[in-house]
């Protein structure tokens, strides 16, 4: 239950319009989501291997995204970065 409302808030916070839930932000935002849970669950499981190779995966894929909205929309991939505080 609670990953559904925490997906929502995501989603709500970078939508761009009332029905967005696939732009690059809120895809980004949405694995950044996920790569925070998979770092919290590493913390108490560090020996969780094949779950590591799911968040480089994830990491990558996102990174991936970031380029593409680099590329495409430099206003909204700066908005982004900073809304996630990814880069410094």
């Amino acid at each position: 239950m609670s990953v559904t409302v925490n997906k929502s808030e995501v989603i709500s916070k970078f939508k761009t319009h009332a029905k967005d839930t696939g732009s690059p932000a809120v895809q980004i935002a949405l694995i950044s989501q996920r790569v925070t849970d998979l770092n919290n669950h590493f913390k108490d499981h560090k020996k969780d291997h094949h779950s590591r190779r799911g968040l480089v995966l994830m990491i990558g894929q996102r990174r991936r995204l970031l380029a593409y909205l680099k590329k495409t929309d430099l206003k909204k991939y700066e908005e982004t970065i900073n809304k996630l505080g990814l880069r410094k």
